[in-house]
Parts: C-alpha cells; structure tokens; sequence
C-alpha cells in the first residue's frame, strides 16, 4: 500500500510534476514576483519569429516539408555532417539475425552510454572522425565517437553467453584507457565517479532478455510513461549523496526554489522543488520508436541551456541588476556565473520550460494555419536548440557559451 507521502515523492519524480511546477513559477513571473529575473513576455513574438527564421532555413533540409523534421534528440547527433551512421548499424544487426525488439534494445544501449559520456564534455573536447577526416566538437563530437569505442565494450554485452564477470570488467575498462583519454580527459574524480555507478546501475538494470517498455494494451505502442519510470528507477539511485532528498530518499535532478516556497500553502517541503529530470528526459527522447513499427505515447520539455539561453540572449528573461552584479563578482567577468544547483540557475531553468510551453503555442498556430502538424520536440530540435547555438556563437564567438555561466562539477549533466 502506498502511502500519501510516497505519492508525493512519485510526483517528484515524474514528468508532469516538471511542467506543473514550472507552471506555478510563470504565473509569480507574470506578477513580477521573480527572485531573480524580470521577465519581459512582450518580446516572446519577437522570439517566435527568430524561431520561425531558423525553422525555416534549416528546412531546407527537408525543402518546406516541415513535417518531416526529425524530433529533438541523440539520435539526430549521430548525423552530423549529414552522414547517416545508425542506418549502418541497423542493416548490419538485422543481417545478423535480430529482430525489431533487439535491434531496439541495441539502440538504447549505444545512445544510453553515448550521453553519459557526453556528460561534461565542455567547449573544447573534440573528436577527428577516421572515416571521414572531419573532427566534431561538443554532444556531436561525443556521438560520432560513441560507436567506435562502445562497439568494442557495451556491444559485447547484448551476447546471452557473455557472464555477468566479464560485463564487470568491460565496465572497468571503459574507464581505462584508451576511453580514459578519449573521453573523460575533462571531467572531474566526482563526475566519473557517478558515471560508473550509473553504467553500473544500467548494467544490473538491463540484462539481454529485457523487453522495451510496450504497452500491454496497445502492442504497438511504446508507454512513455512506463519508459520515464524504467529510466528513473535505474538512474535516481545513482545520484550524489549529498544531492536533494526528500524524507531521505533521493529525487535527482530536482531542487529547492525559493519562489515556490514563498507561494507553497501545503508541505512545506515537497511544495518548494521543482523538479527536471534533464537526464531522464534527454535518455527518453531519441529513439523514433516508429522506425520498429511502434509509436511513442508521451511528451517532454527541454530544461538544458541551450534553451534557457535563447530567452536570455533575446531578453525575455534578464537578471535583476543586484543578482548580476552577484554574479560577475563570482566569476570574475562579464559573464556572470551562479552555482548550478543554486535559486538563480534553478529558476532560470524552470522558466525555460515553462516559457518552451508558451513559444511553442505561438510556433504551432503558425505551422497550424498552413495545414502542419509540429511538435514540440520538433520545434526544440530545428528551432530552440539550433536558435540557442546561433545566439551563443553570435554574442559568443570564442566560447559560444551559455548567456549564464553554471558553477558545478559536471554530475548535473
């Protein structure tokens, strides 16, 4: 029997708590009740526009069939450069015999192991690809490389005869060299520390029999809320000890807001956090489950920076002058820097979901009038994300970095 206390804690955990409570910090924005920024809604016209453009010529890809740009996700990483190397991948396992479930497995093994290992990755990490010559930075750089070095560990684990001691100790090689040097170069004892716990919670979590989380009442479709529960229960143990907890059990990527407190009427302690499971959402997007005949039920939002950056760098969000000046005295430049599980960064990125909500009403009504379909994810992946990159690159050029700076160990992921 579950109790009130553990439902609460369940709704923590979930993805409807993440646009729940980022609903409640918008309407204190709406009031001019911010901590710490003031927030212009005026300019969200001028933000969808930007959006728009970007959309646009990025669309020319898919020349004006704006339907058909891809969601959001890892899976559109692995094709930079407009080299499509998961197609490969996929022939080459179903001419070895597995089947739409298997191959399905595979994909989540390889894009699990690829992001944690893009955790951290920093701006200067980068990767020369052998077969092509051209070298990728950032979340691209660690796709591309991801298959070389994981095909020759995790792949061997999806073999039924490979024992459970050797995939311990294909586990410890991948923090050996020469994955030690490819990928963790930038990454601190902390850091790599959690990403073995959370390769070995995976490991424990998922052996070669495991099934995709498929609906028991539609075959055909994949239960996002049944997948987020599956990340979830193999991801919240492997947190930070001293991360949030809530009547000492961990709820992860969720912390204590202190614009939430002050309007919280009900538990003191479960009413101020909010909530975003950034790599819960990030693992649960990629995979176009209608590729193996199934469709995904679900949505999710996009708390990561590239985003929240977006509303800073056009100015619907702007720091109050006394916490900017906080935070250049913290980072001893212009660019101010907070600490990433602080109230600053907190809020900031709970207003970049909630203000994802209110762009992609204005995105969609303008694709609607021409007869398109699009979705969230697909606004994030040719419009937000890309937008976000163009601003930083603009304002940004040597570092192309967030309008934010974020003081942590490189665990938040």
């Amino acid at each position: 029997m579950h109790t009130s206390e553990d439902q609460n804690i369940s709704y923590l955990l979930s993805l409807q708590a993440v646009r729940d409570r980022s609903r409640l910090v918008l309407k204190a924005a709406g009031e001019g009740a911010l901590d710490n920024f003031d927030y212009h809604y005026e300019r969200m016209p001028e933000v969808a526009d930007f959006v728009l453009g970007v959309i646009s010529t990025k669309a020319r890809i898919w020349p004006y069939r704006f339907a058909e740009i891809p969601p959001h996700g890892r899976w559109q990483h692995f094709d930079v450069g407009g080299v499509d190397r998961i197609t490969p991948l996929l022939k080459k396992w179903e001419s070895e015999g597995c089947d739409a479930t298997e191959r399905t497995r595979r994909l989540i093994d390889l894009f699990f192991v690829s992001v944690l290992l893009d955790a951290g990755a920093g701006d200067v990490w980068n990767f020369k690809e052998p077969t092509t010559g051209k070298t990728h930075g950032r979340s691209e750089g660690i796709a591309v490389a991801s298959p070389l070095h994981v095909h020759g560990w995790r792949f061997q684990c999806w073999s039924n005869r490979t024992p459970r001691g050797r995939l311990r100790s294909l586990l410890s090689d991948l923090f050996r060299e020469p994955y030690d040097r490819s990928f963790f170069s930038g990454q601190t004892p902390q850091q790599r520390g959690v990403l073995a716990t959370l390769f070995a919670q995976y490991i424990r979590s998922n052996g070669p029999t495991r099934q995709p989380c498929l609906s028991s009442k539609e075959p055909q479709v994949l239960d996002y809320e049944v997948f987020w529960s599956a990340l979830q229960n193999v991801l919240i143990p492997s947190w930070p000890k001293d991360r949030t907890h809530v009547r000492g059990k961990p709820i992860g990527d969720a912390w204590p807001l202190q614009v939430l407190a002050d309007r919280n009427q009900g538990d003191k302690e479960i009413g101020a956090i909010q909530p975003f499971h950034k790599l819960t959402q990030w693992l649960g997007i990629p995979l176009p489950y209608h590729s193996f005949g199934c469709s995904a039920s679900g949505s999710s939002t996009g708390s990561w920076y590239r985003n929240g950056g977006l509303f800073v760098d056009l100015g619907v969000l702007q720091l109050k002058p006394a916490v900017l000046e906080q935070g250049r005295k913290a980072s001893g430049q212009d660019l101010p820097s907070y600490s990433a599980t602080g109230d600053v960064i907190v809020e900031w990125r709970a207003m970049t979901v909630a203000l994802l909500d209110e762009l992609y009403k204005l995105i969609s009504a303008h694709f609607a009038e021409k007869g398109v379909q699009f979705s969230m994810a697909q606004m994030l992946e040719a419009g937000t994300w890309k937008g976000g990159r163009e601003l930083a690159a603009k304002h940004r050029p040597e570092t192309r970095s967030s309008p934010i700076l974020m003081d942590g160990d490189g665990t938040l992921f």
